[in-house]
Protein backbone atom coordinates (compact mmCIF):
# COMPACT_ATOMS: atom_id res chain seq x y z
CA UNK A 1 0.00 0.00 0.00
CA UNK A 2 1.19 3.44 -1.00
CA UNK A 3 1.25 6.50 1.77
CA UNK A 4 -1.10 9.65 0.37
CA UNK A 5 0.31 11.17 -2.62
CA UNK A 6 -0.86 14.44 -2.69
CA UNK A 7 -0.62 16.75 -6.16
CA UNK A 8 0.36 20.38 -6.19
CA UNK A 9 1.52 23.11 -8.79
CA UNK A 10 5.19 23.07 -9.41
CA UNK A 11 7.54 25.36 -7.75
CA UNK A 12 10.75 26.31 -8.10
CA UNK A 13 12.22 24.65 -5.06
CA UNK A 14 10.69 21.21 -6.93
CA UNK A 15 12.98 21.26 -10.24
CA UNK A 16 15.99 19.95 -8.43
CA UNK A 17 14.46 17.20 -7.54
CA UNK A 18 13.04 16.54 -10.78
CA UNK A 19 16.54 16.95 -12.10
CA UNK A 20 17.74 14.39 -10.04
CA UNK A 21 15.43 11.88 -10.91
CA UNK A 22 16.12 12.42 -14.59
CA UNK A 23 19.51 11.29 -14.06
CA UNK A 24 18.65 7.57 -13.45
CA UNK A 25 19.93 5.49 -16.35
CA UNK A 26 16.98 2.84 -16.26
CA UNK A 27 14.82 5.92 -15.64
CA UNK A 28 16.21 7.35 -18.79
CA UNK A 29 16.30 4.06 -20.71
CA UNK A 30 12.53 3.49 -19.68
CA UNK A 31 11.28 6.65 -20.77
CA UNK A 32 12.98 6.77 -23.49
CA UNK A 33 11.48 9.86 -24.87
CA UNK A 34 13.37 12.10 -22.86
CA UNK A 35 15.87 14.95 -23.46
CA UNK A 36 18.64 14.08 -25.25
CA UNK A 37 20.83 14.88 -22.95
CA UNK A 38 19.55 14.29 -19.39
CA UNK A 39 22.36 15.59 -17.39
CA UNK A 40 22.46 19.35 -19.45
CA UNK A 41 20.76 21.37 -16.86
CA UNK A 42 20.53 24.48 -19.20
CA UNK A 43 18.34 22.93 -21.28
CA UNK A 44 16.31 21.13 -18.16
CA UNK A 45 15.77 24.89 -17.11
CA UNK A 46 14.78 26.24 -20.45
CA UNK A 47 12.42 23.20 -21.30
CA UNK A 48 11.09 23.71 -17.64
CA UNK A 49 10.50 27.70 -17.89
CA UNK A 50 8.97 27.21 -21.28
CA UNK A 51 6.73 24.39 -19.86
CA UNK A 52 5.56 26.44 -17.10
CA UNK A 53 5.35 29.22 -18.90
CA UNK A 54 2.47 27.81 -21.37
CA UNK A 55 -1.29 28.30 -19.56
CA UNK A 56 -2.58 25.42 -21.43
CA UNK A 57 -0.25 22.94 -19.52
CA UNK A 58 -1.09 21.48 -16.58
CA UNK A 59 2.14 20.77 -13.71
CA UNK A 60 2.03 18.48 -10.97
CA UNK A 61 4.30 17.84 -8.30
CA UNK A 62 4.17 14.16 -6.61
CA UNK A 63 4.19 14.64 -2.86
CA UNK A 64 4.81 11.98 -0.35
CA UNK A 65 5.20 12.30 3.13
CA UNK A 66 6.18 15.86 2.46
CA UNK A 67 9.00 14.98 -0.08
CA UNK A 68 8.76 15.56 -4.04
CA UNK A 69 8.74 12.21 -5.32
CA UNK A 70 8.07 13.23 -9.34
CA UNK A 71 5.53 14.97 -11.37
CA UNK A 72 2.20 14.39 -13.47
CA UNK A 73 1.61 16.59 -16.41
CA UNK A 74 -1.05 17.21 -19.06
CA UNK A 75 -0.32 19.01 -21.86
CA UNK A 76 -1.60 19.81 -25.52
CA UNK A 77 -0.50 18.05 -28.28
CA UNK A 78 -2.51 19.18 -31.65
CA UNK A 79 -5.85 19.05 -30.35
CA UNK A 80 -5.28 16.02 -27.95
CA UNK A 81 -4.81 16.18 -24.46
CA UNK A 82 -1.95 14.11 -23.11
CA UNK A 83 -0.81 13.10 -20.01
CA UNK A 84 3.19 11.77 -18.61
CA UNK A 85 4.45 11.43 -15.20
CA UNK A 86 8.15 10.60 -13.80
CA UNK A 87 8.60 9.34 -10.50
CA UNK A 88 12.09 8.97 -8.57
CA UNK A 89 13.17 5.80 -9.69
CA UNK A 90 13.74 4.73 -5.63
CA UNK A 91 10.31 5.23 -5.36
CA UNK A 92 9.03 2.52 -8.16
CA UNK A 93 6.35 -0.04 -7.16
CA UNK A 94 4.68 1.25 -4.67
CA UNK A 95 1.93 3.30 -6.31
CA UNK A 96 2.67 6.55 -6.74
CA UNK A 97 2.42 7.10 -10.20
CA UNK A 98 -0.82 5.39 -10.35
CA UNK A 99 -2.22 7.52 -7.67
CA UNK A 100 -0.87 10.55 -9.19
CA UNK A 101 -2.04 10.32 -12.33
CA UNK A 102 -5.72 9.50 -10.70
CA UNK A 103 -5.54 12.86 -9.30
CA UNK A 104 -4.75 14.78 -12.56
CA UNK A 105 -7.28 12.92 -14.40
CA UNK A 106 -9.72 14.45 -11.83
CA UNK A 107 -8.90 18.11 -12.20
CA UNK A 108 -9.10 18.02 -16.09
CA UNK A 109 -12.43 18.83 -17.98
CA UNK A 110 -14.20 15.90 -19.52
CA UNK A 111 -13.29 14.60 -22.53
CA UNK A 112 -10.70 11.82 -23.86
CA UNK A 113 -6.93 11.99 -22.85
CA UNK A 114 -4.15 10.15 -23.89
CA UNK A 115 -0.91 8.82 -23.80
CA UNK A 116 1.87 6.89 -25.22
CA UNK A 117 4.51 4.61 -23.83
CA UNK A 118 7.15 2.12 -24.99
CA UNK A 119 6.21 -1.05 -25.73
CA UNK A 120 8.57 -2.74 -23.26
CA UNK A 121 7.95 -0.43 -20.57
CA UNK A 122 5.34 -2.98 -18.64
CA UNK A 123 5.57 -0.66 -15.55
CA UNK A 124 3.96 2.50 -17.02
CA UNK A 125 1.92 0.46 -19.27
CA UNK A 126 0.17 -1.06 -15.88
CA UNK A 127 -0.46 2.20 -14.60
CA UNK A 128 -2.02 3.84 -17.71
CA UNK A 129 -3.95 0.36 -17.61
CA UNK A 130 -4.90 1.04 -14.21
CA UNK A 131 -6.45 4.10 -14.85
CA UNK A 132 -8.97 3.00 -17.49
CA UNK A 133 -6.20 4.01 -20.59
CA UNK A 134 -6.82 1.41 -23.44
CA UNK A 135 -3.93 0.78 -26.30
CA UNK A 136 -5.79 2.96 -29.76
CA UNK A 137 -2.75 2.48 -31.72
CA UNK A 138 0.96 2.68 -32.69
CA UNK A 139 3.40 4.72 -33.35
CA UNK A 140 7.28 5.40 -33.03
CA UNK A 141 9.72 7.50 -33.38
CA UNK A 142 13.85 8.26 -32.17
CA UNK A 143 14.03 8.32 -28.56
CA UNK A 144 16.93 10.01 -27.34
CA UNK A 145 16.86 8.26 -24.20
CA UNK A 146 17.74 4.99 -26.04
CA UNK A 147 19.49 6.47 -28.48
CA UNK A 148 17.58 4.52 -31.07
CA UNK A 149 13.89 4.52 -32.77
CA UNK A 150 11.49 3.02 -30.60
CA UNK A 151 8.01 1.49 -31.31
CA UNK A 152 5.46 2.72 -28.49
CA UNK A 153 1.66 2.65 -27.65
CA UNK A 154 -0.92 5.37 -28.20
CA UNK A 155 -3.14 5.02 -25.34
CA UNK A 156 -6.57 7.03 -24.73
CA UNK A 157 -9.30 7.05 -22.07
CA UNK A 158 -12.18 7.91 -23.42
CA UNK A 159 -14.30 10.86 -22.31
CA UNK A 160 -16.22 9.76 -18.96
CA UNK A 161 -14.06 7.16 -18.34
CA UNK A 162 -12.27 8.95 -15.93
CA UNK A 163 -14.22 8.57 -12.86
CA UNK A 164 -14.07 4.52 -13.51
CA UNK A 165 -10.30 4.47 -13.88
CA UNK A 166 -10.06 7.10 -10.73
CA UNK A 167 -11.23 4.94 -8.45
Amino acid sequence: MTSEVRLRPVRDDDLPAFFAHEQDPQATWMAAFGPADPSDRAAFDAHWARIRADERVVNRAVVVDGEVVGRVAAFPVGERTEVSYWIDPARWGRGHATAALRALLRELPPGPVHARAAKDNAASLAVLSKCGFVVVGEDSGYAAGRGAEVEEYVLELPAGAADQGAH
